[in-house]
């Protein structure tokens, strides 16, 4: 296991495979976040490359065994004019990828792209993994401008580029000399002009209490005249609105019409990332621990799930299995702990109560009367 003390580590790391750009596998565990409230920068450098014209899939594993209450867990490509030695939270990036955690409110997917020089997030909400097991991240980008994400190998989102971002100015626009016509009647409902407030519907909100007395100790002269206290009526309706009927000349919702927007401009290429040269992990962690592991980088969809279930597909199920057996035994720990510590309560309770026997049994002794003390010193005179 590689811990990440320091605040930056870099290292390189060269294509092993064709269409493999980039790949890492950390053979004594992985590389995890040690210590709490830390930024964290690692990154690699490969050979730069474009995916125009091609896929292009980001794939890494990661396991947030501390029971992260707040930290990223994202990985970050860079272009190949990344200063490694300077990287951090500002440094220009192609794509961030991976899961965000921040308490009960923020568990999610990132999935940015810098676009002309822009960060833009996803419309969409991806939610991610928050166990203690590992998990594997893939993002698929391809070159007919859609996407997909996947969480262990299942598709969790996908879409277009397009219309989950907004890189682009919209197609539509409302029409800036469209105005709703003046007669056009949007009430789906309308007061019934026949119908009429009863003449008895008119009373007060509040009446003299009827049951209420004067006191007899009541001087008007001093007190003012005496008025009983106000209750609510119960006759009172409250305000008389007319009953509502459908409206005959109803038209329906008036829909703004839309026309071309003059400002968009399609572009074929938003998916296209030149010279991508270095994959990072660029994060802050409250609580550290994360296990980062099995980073791929490749333009091969089947050969990076071939890859997830080589690696994490392999080693998910003994996984679960040791982390059920772990939970079992924390379980059979806290049990135990939980019963000491009910026993020690009640032998407290015991010793409590012999103490109080004591202390009933001095107080039932009988006091010394009078002819006590008489018999005492008549015994010692004779003595």
């Amino acid at each position: 296991m590689q811990l990440l003390g320091l605040v930056v580590v870099t290292f390189a790391v060269y294509c092993v495979h064709a269409k493999v750009y980039f790949r890492e596998e950390f053979l004594d565990g992985g590389l995890q976040t040690s210590q709490d409230a830390r930024f964290y920068a690692v990154s690699a450098r490969f050979d730069p490359f474009s995916n125009e014209g091609k896929p292009l899939v980001i794939q890494f594993t990661v396991k947030h065994e501390q029971k992260i209450d707040c930290g990223g867990g994202y990985v970050k490509v860079f272009p190949s004019d990344l200063d490694q030695t300077d990287m951090h939270g500002d440094s220009s990036y192609y794509i961030m990828f991976g899961p965000d955690i921040c308490g009960y409110s923020t568990k999610k997917v990132h999935v940015i792209f810098n676009y002309k020089g822009k960060n833009h997030l996803i419309k969409k909400e991806i939610k991610c993994k928050d166990d203690e097991l590992t998990h594997l991240y893939t993002l698929i980008l391809n070159p007919d401008q859609t996407y997909e994400v996947k969480i262990d190998n299942e598709k969790v989102e996908s879409g277009s580029l397009e219309e989950d971002w907004d890189f682009l100015p919209p197609k539509k626009i409302k029409d800036p000399e469209a105005k709703k016509p003046e007669d056009w009647d949007d009430r789906p409902k309308i007061d019934d002009v026949d119908d009429k407030k009863p003449e008895d519907w008119d009373k007060p909100e509040n009446i003299p209490d009827p049951d209420a007395k004067k006191p007899e100790d009541w001087d008007e002269d001093m007190d003012g005249e005496w008025e009983p206290p106000m209750i609510p009526n119960p006759e009172y309706k409250g305000e008389w609105k007319p009953k509502q009927i459908d409206n005959p000349n109803y038209k329906g919702a008036w829909v703004h019409p839309e026309i071309d927007n003059p400002d968009y401009s399609p572009d074929s290429t938003i998916y296209k990332f030149d010279k991508i040269a270095v994959i990072g992990l660029d994060l802050w962690q409250v609580k550290s621990g994360t296990i980062f592991d099995n980073f791929v980088i490749t333009d091969d969809v089947k050969e990076a799930e071939d890859i997830g279930n080589e690696t994490w597909g392999v080693t998910k199920e003994p996984e679960k299995t040791m982390k059920q057996e772990q939970d079992e035994v924390k379980r059979k720990e806290e049990e135990e702990k939980n019963k000491e510590q009910a026993t020690e309560g009640d032998e407290d309770d015991d010793e409590d109560d012999d103490v109080e026997g004591d202390d009933d049994e001095d107080a039932e002794e009988e006091p010394l009367t009078e002819n006590d003390d008489e018999d005492d010193a008549n015994l010692k005179d004779e003595l």
